[in-house]
């Protein structure tokens, strides 16, 4: 349509929200879908938290607030990074956005010019690629497969970096892998990064509090501090605290950058949704505690859909260090039919195959850079996990 803009034409629709909408189409139908598209929590937010919303609303905290975000939580916010990760920043240095993909989105769109390359690891999160082309960037992907359990090698790093590179876009633990980065491993890539010193880092730690085992969590300025002046820290309320629909997003880094960005929001959102702000400086600020029963049940539910995948015939999951998500591998499922006759020529074949016989929702891996797989989000119960689960080992099966 020659009406539209030339820039729509490097985008499309996010992929995840796509399989979302059609299951809950599908179920609006009457038919026995079950969703594991979603990256969002089941858990309610805290009482405490919905508590300080309500407050906020009946003490009139319902108009402008200042653009990127109030004071009260830009300090909630520093004393944050300064408590779980040892990072001091100033009010001055911190963003509030709606959502974190706000944030990210503000960073590139005030940071890339044509030619500028976006270095992101693949499988990567379906809106970094787009957001990136939305910015005139170009995005580099660089593939880190199975064989790496899904994780950038320094080598890999150092040969995408080339003097147009701007940004390096990391994310640990991983949508859609789970995957996390041990000290060690990110010690490696920023010894890499502090040899460029023309790159940035845009750290997206939005699953810092969902790790399981005996995994700790670490982010690039925490790991060295020579990167701090050209590092954007950005994280949200939204998954630890299962506060999706909230909308707030928030990021440390560089006045001059803040800055930028805070022009960007000012032209286009202005400041975030005023009562949500109110409800994030109590989950900041508020109790913690719920966080290690949370990850408890996540912990459980990566381990059910773990096993019950691996006993699927043709598939092969890694178990995640983190986030709410597992990544299969249906290597073994390509080439084979279903019994109505459709051959599995690839992953978003497979999912949609999946869905029409079996009603299981999932996401295909061409999607986040990486084939043949498909990302299941286990951020649901357990019953509902095991039926889902004993649903695609029975389609499996079924494959000749």
């Amino acid at each position: 349509m020659a009406f539209l803009s030339d820039t729509l034409a490097r985008v499309k629709p996010s992929p995840t929200i796509a399989v979302t909408t059609k299951a809950a189409q599908l179920k609006a139908e009457g038919r026995d879908v079950i969703g594991l598209g979603a990256g969002e929590p089941d858990f309610d937010t805290p009482e405490n938290i919905r508590a300080a919303a309500k407050r906020a609303i009946d003490n009139g905290k319902t108009r402008y607030t200042a653009v990127d975000g109030i004071p009260e939580l830009k300090a909630a916010i520093c004393a944050k990074f300064l408590r779980e990760n040892g990072l001091t920043y100033t009010p001055a240095q911190v963003s509030v956005g709606t959502g974190g993909k706000q944030i990210l989105y503000n960073a590139l769109m005030a940071t890339c010019n044509p030619g500028d390359e976006v270095i992101i690891p693949a499988p990567y999160w379906v809106s970094y690629p787009d957001m990136v082309l939305l910015a005139g960037g170009t995005p580099v992907p660089v593939v880190a497969g199975i064989e790496t359990d899904f994780k950038l090698t320094p080598e890999q790093l150092e040969a995408a970096i080339t003097p147009r590179t701007k940004w390096f876009i990391f994310n640990s633990p991983s949508n859609p892998t789970g995957a996390g980065y041990t000290r060690a491993e990110l010690k490696a890539l920023t010894d890499v990064l502090m040899r460029h010193p023309h790159v940035w880092v845009m750290s997206d730690d939005m699953y810092e509090h969902l790790v399981f085992d005996d995994f700790e969590f670490c982010t690039p300025a925490e790991i060295d501090p020579g990167l701090y002046d050209r590092t954007l820290t950005c994280n949200g309320v939204s998954k630890a605290y299962a506060m999706t629909g909230w909308r707030i997003g928030y990021a440390a880094g560089p006045v001059s950058l803040i800055k930028a960005m805070g022009t960007i929001q000012s032209q286009s959102t202005s400041n975030p949704c005023s009562v949500s702000q109110y409800a994030a400086l109590e989950a900041l600020s508020g109790p913690q505690d719920f966080l290690a029963d949370w990850r408890r049940v996540f912990q459980g539910r990566r381990d059910l859909v773990v096993s019950m995948l691996n006993q699927a015939k043709g598939i092969r999951c890694p178990k995640p260090e983190g986030a709410f998500y597992v990544y299969p591998d249906i290597s073994g499922c390509i080439g084979k039919a279903t019994p109505a006759g459709t051959v599995i020529s690839n992953d978003e074949v497979f999912a949609t195959a999946l869905l029409e016989e079996t009603g299981v929702a999932v996401v295909f891996g061409a999607a986040f850079g990486l084939s043949p797989n498909f990302r299941v989000s286990y951020a649901t119960s357990d019953e509902v996990l095991h039926e889902a689960c004993t649903r695609i080992q029975r389609f499996c099966a079924s494959l000749v």
